[in-house]
């Protein structure tokens, strides 16, 4: 192929324009980012090779090199890996394939901090090499194509580059970075050997560079300086981070050992490091992010931990090891049993596999409980002894993760009442809500039931679009009136979710938007009988109702919820919440056509003014449109509504 001139992407020259005006705030980050992709490219040769071992060519020991060239001022990372054929560095290198893109881009502010963490989290690395070069040089040759396969590409990072076919001996891929003037520093071994040090040492393949040493200068009065030897050293530990000992590794090198599998830019909330033995045996170094990936609810988004066996690299996001509401869980596997050629269809099956998700799925949780434990402190309590209990420094640091966690991921942890029956007790203890004694998003069942009032027999809850619109729906006003607590439920997913979970620790849970409201022994006896009676008296006024109402109605009648409001819609204890068939609507999803009830305050003067009213019809169809309208709903006709509403104000 003769050298062509293609222009990037639209995402790619707009990312580029974001890099080279320095997004990174931590302009070394892009040796972490070149040294991991090629790490990444020797990962895939080994891989490809347990079917072909011809791969391997006269190379079979896998490594990364850098080399710089202060006369030429080029820094150059190289790797013995897969490499590319001229089709697949421009498909690689000219366009971003990853699924979620035009999302991702939308998401850029301009803000440089925060624009910084998405682009870590989709992890664009190459670009990266932007932030130090004004023109990189990329020559390559796939792993089996002939020496005159090979492909150079280069570009200023405007916005286009070129591309050629040239001949190249050895497999594998050439970065070469053309350092700007600023960047002069990373032409210095000691600068490469540190940052290396700092953000790569967990990299299992050697990182080797050019060894120096001290020389004299041949002129009289011409300081000496440091020169080549040619001989290469290994500067990083070459042992996968996972396989050493815990007492071995620091907090640092735990922590940038996630920024580089994850890519994300700032450190995790917390992670886990086990030996697990037994019948199924493996390595888990899970991780636990403190933010949320842009792509999070991106259905096509791949997402699951990477798998290792016998140190082995197989794949990089193996959903069947993590269940699927726990995909914001990064980290690395590594299993002793699973052959080396273990494919995506026979995760599925392996039983190996099912024990390994079940351990790493319980390690999670364990992780999350951990953290909930530890989530607020009181101030520490005096013991009978009359000693102060200390609280540890470790713990002090746990406290209020939780909350920043279920902040970013309580809505996907909600996901695994209806995905995992084996954990779903424990999943309902890490719940939490806001309820109408506390806006914030912190109360669990357990904190509720602690609160219960004597002779209250269920947890009570409401669904809703938004708090507003939970913390003032009027079916809350008996509660609120009895000082009963009731758990605000504002997420999408709350509706579905609490489908699988009827009950916990023995406390059924009750919807106050489902049946009639039953307060059982906490709704005295004058109180009943005087609904009783008022129930008795509307009689005749019920009747009209259901008549006037019969098309969106199922029934009518007086209720005991209703304090301050004329009226409110419910639904059957075993119908269709109006919420979720909204919902399912707006999402083009097919809901049951079913209709709800609505409840009336006979004491409510609106109400009263209805017995022998010349305009009942028209305020039938207020009462029931208003109760939709203070749920959140729309009325089917709203210009109807309207009308009726206009003729009667005037």
């Amino acid at each position: 192929m003769s050298k062509q001139t293609l222009s990037f992407q639209a995402e790619v020259a707009q990312l580029l324009h974001l890099v080279t005006h320095s997004l990174y705030s931590n302009q070394e980050i892009f040796l972490r980012e070149l040294i991991s992709n090629a790490s990444d490219a020797c990962d895939k040769l080994r891989f490809e090779a347990l079917n072909n071992n011809a791969l391997y060519e006269d190379a079979p020991n896998l490594e990364v090199r850098v080399s710089f060239d202060k006369d030429a001022k080029t820094l150059t990372i190289q790797d013995n890996g897969i490499g590319m054929s001229a089709q697949e560095a421009i498909d690689h290198l000219g366009t971003i394939a990853k699924s979620g893109t035009k999302d991702f881009m939308g998401k850029l502010t301009g803000d440089q901090k925060q624009d910084a963490q998405l682009i870590g989290q989709f992890g664009v690395g190459f670009y990266s090499g932007f932030i130090v070069a004004d023109k990189i040089t990329v020559e390559s040759r796939r792993a089996g194509l002939k020496a005159e396969d090979g492909v150079r590409w280069v570009s200023g990072g405007a916005g286009d580059f070129e591309v050629e076919t040239i001949t190249r001996a050895a497999r594998g891929t050439s970065v070469i970075l053309h350092l700007r003037d600023d960047a002069s520093e990373y032409l210095n071994a000691w600068k490469l050997k540190q940052v290396i040090g700092k953000y790569s040492d967990h990299i299992s393949l050697p990182i080797l560079m050019e060894k120096e040493e001290w020389k004299e200068s041949e002129k009289e009065g011409e300081p000496g300086g440091m020169v080549k030897t040619g001989e290469w050293e290994t500067v990083n530990k070459a042992s996968a981070l996972w396989t050493r000992p815990k007492k071995d590794i620091t907090q640092e090198q735990y922590q940038e050992f996630y920024k580089a599998i994850s890519h994300d830019y700032e450190n995790p909330l917390t992670w886990a490091h086990n030996r697990v033995e037994g019948n199924t045996e493996y390595t888990q170094l899970l991780y636990i992010p403190a933010k949320a990936p842009f792509d999070l609810w991106n259905r096509d988004k791949k997402a699951g931990v990477k798998l290792y066996v016998k140190r082995v690299f197989i794949m990089d996001d193996a959903e069947a090891l993590m269940p699927s509401y726990l995909r914001f869980v990064k980290g690395v596997i590594d299993s002793s049993d699973l052959p080396l050629n273990v494919s995506r269809e026979l995760l599925q099956e392996s039983r190996d596999v099912r024990a390994i998700r079940e351990g790493s799925t319980k390690r999670v949780l364990s992780m999350l409980e951990d953290l909930a434990k530890h989530d607020k402190h009181d101030a520490p309590a005096e013991g009978a002894d009359g000693v102060t209990d200390v609280v540890s420094e470790e713990d002090k640091a746990k406290e209020g993760k939780y909350t920043a966690f279920y902040a970013e991921f309580g809505a996907v942890l909600k996901e695994g009442l209806g995905e995992d029956f084996a954990n779903r007790e424990r999943l309902a203890k890490l719940l939490r809500f806001a309820s109408t004694t506390s806006d914030s998003v912190s109360v669990g069942f357990a904190d509720y039931k602690a609160r219960m009032k004597e002779g209250q027999e269920a947890i009570y809850y409401i669904t809703a679009d938004t708090l507003a619109a939970a913390k003032n729906s009027p079916q809350l006003e008996v509660f609120k009136k009895k000082g009963i607590e009731v758990l605000l439920m504002t997420d999408r997913v709350d509706e579905w979710a609490l489908n699988y979970l009827h009950d916990f620790d023995g406390t059924p849970l009750q919807s106050v938007a489902k049946g009639a409201v039953d307060l059982g022994k906490l709704q005295d006896e004058a109180e009943k009988k005087a609904a009783e009676e008022a129930a008795e008296a509307f009689k005749p006024v019920l009747a009209k109702l259901k008549e006037a109402l019969k098309d969106k109605a199922e029934d009518v009648r007086v209720t005991t919820r209703l304090v301050d409001s004329p009226a409110c819609l419910v639904v059957q204890d075993d119908g269709m919440s109006t919420q979720l068939a909204r919902m399912l609507k707006q999402a083009g999803q097919k809901a049951p056509e079913t209709k709800p009830v609505l409840e009336v305050n006979a004491e409510h003067p609106l109400v009263k003014k209805l017995d022998g009213s010349v305009h009942f019809h028209d305020l039938a169809h207020i009462l029931f449109d208003q109760a939709l309208l203070a749920e959140g709903g729309l009325p089917e006709d709203p210009a109807a509504y309207v009308k009726r509403v206009n003729a009667l104000l005037v």
